[in-house]
């Protein structure tokens, strides 16, 4: 893949950009095996590809310039807006959108924020694109004085992008390098959108994680699914469920059949969605709570341990606490689904009694050396 940004020195964000693809996909496979190699993989299945642009669900861009000439995209070393409207990794549909959403903000009179002065509104837009082309649109302000004018106008944007569904304004006050604050005010009727991969719908909130690449969540969720069908457990912890990909793809909608799912997640706004989704698809064995991960594991009565755990942790892994429970526990199987194969690594080294049978790298981030690895480990007997 070709970007004339890139070229040009205006955004290096995809350091692997001009790579061919497969030679990057081969340095990300000989990457995960190498890191893996001292834990005895029993079978390495065939990396999964994605296509090489167009792949991002998710548009995080920071908004710059000026109130009638704004920047999408990026700012530069000394913090002035970057305009990268025509990013090919972003979505046809995210191209589509940043255009309007341009004209929108002058419109509005959305002040763009100066990161050097401190001044003006507008932190960052966020733009997320369903599966079936519908969109969320997310702006970012530095306080709620724009709200009044953007609900005024609202309805100009929503005259532009007729497939925009949802439309939230996210409040951050303070000036830190963070993408969003806590507070979220929905400004249309609906408030979630929906992600519909493979056979499960899930409702997707304002603050909710999702995978960045569909075409590639969708492959990691059904082979998560395949693998563990064949294992048909009883009971099955989903940590760090987020909206709840893989207990909902775990989950069985014959209430008297399928392994009965817990999924734990922190965010409040992630577990909202998932149970919605649950409630949607009517699946009677699946249950949602918000609460962290090695906690709930901590504390859970013996009697209620699951025949399988499922992980997916952020960058920095399960960690020594969750990893030395899960060593010491009578689980049989954990599925270990890492988009950091470093600390996969060290935390498969506190857990020396579960052995990896099955791993697959899933390239969820072409153009950048960072992928998606998942193994199933498996209890070794006592020797």
């Amino acid at each position: 893949m070709d970007c004339a940004y890139f070229d040009a020195g205006r955004c290096l964000s995809c350091s692997l950009m001009g790579e061919p693809y497969p030679a990057q996909v081969d340095a990300k496979q000989a990457k995960a095996e190498q890191l893996l190699a001292p834990f005895g993989v029993g079978t390495w299945h065939p990396p999964v590809v994605s296509g090489e642009r167009d792949y991002r669900n998710k548009a995080k861009m920071v908004v710059g310039g000026t109130v009638d000439s704004p920047t999408i995209g990026i700012l530069d070393a000394d913090g002035h807006g970057v305009d990268l409207q025509a990013c090919g990794i972003c979505s046809p549909g995210h191209r589509a959108a940043f255009g309007p959403i341009s004209r929108f903000i002058t419109l509005a009179r959305i002040t763009p924020y100066d990161v050097p002065s401190r001044t003006g509104e507008l932190k960052h837009l966020i733009v997320t694109e369903s599966p079936d082309g519908e969109l969320m649109v997310r702006f970012v302000l530095r306080s709620t004085e724009p709200v009044a004018r953007i609900r005024k106008h609202l309805p100009s944007l929503l005259a532009d992008l007729p497939n925009t569904r949802v439309v939230s304004v996210n409040v951050l006050p303070e000036h830190k390098a963070v993408l969003e604050g806590e507070h979220e005010i929905v400004l249309t009727e609906a408030q979630t959108l929906s992600m519909r991969l493979n056979d499960v719908t899930m409702h997707l909130r304002p603050q909710s994680f999702f995978q960045t690449n569909t075409a590639i969540a969708a492959a990691l969720y059904a082979e998560a699914r395949d693998w563990i069908t064949d294992l048909a457990p009883a009971s099955a912890w989903d940590l760090y469920s987020g909206v709840g990909g893989f207990a909902l793809h775990l989950a069985s909608d014959d209430p008297d059949s399928g392994p009965a799912v817990t999924g734990i997640e922190t965010s409040v706004e992630a577990v909202a969605s998932a149970e919605l989704s649950r409630t949607d698809a009517a699946l009677h064995r699946v249950r949602f709570a918000a609460g962290d991960a090695t906690r709930f594991a901590l504390d859970a009565p013996e009697a209620d341990v699951p025949d399988l755990v499922v992980v997916n942790p952020p960058r920095r892994g399960i960690g020594a606490e969750l990893s030395g429970w899960l060593e010491t526990s009578e689980i049989c199987h954990v599925l270990y689904s890492s988009c950091n194969a470093t600390s996969l690594a060290k935390d498969l080294a506190a857990m020396p009694s579960l052995r990896p049978v099955r791993a697959r790298v899933f390239d969820m981030f072409p153009q950048t050396p960072h992928f998606e690895v998942m193994v199933l480990l498996e209890r070794v007997a006592a020797a």
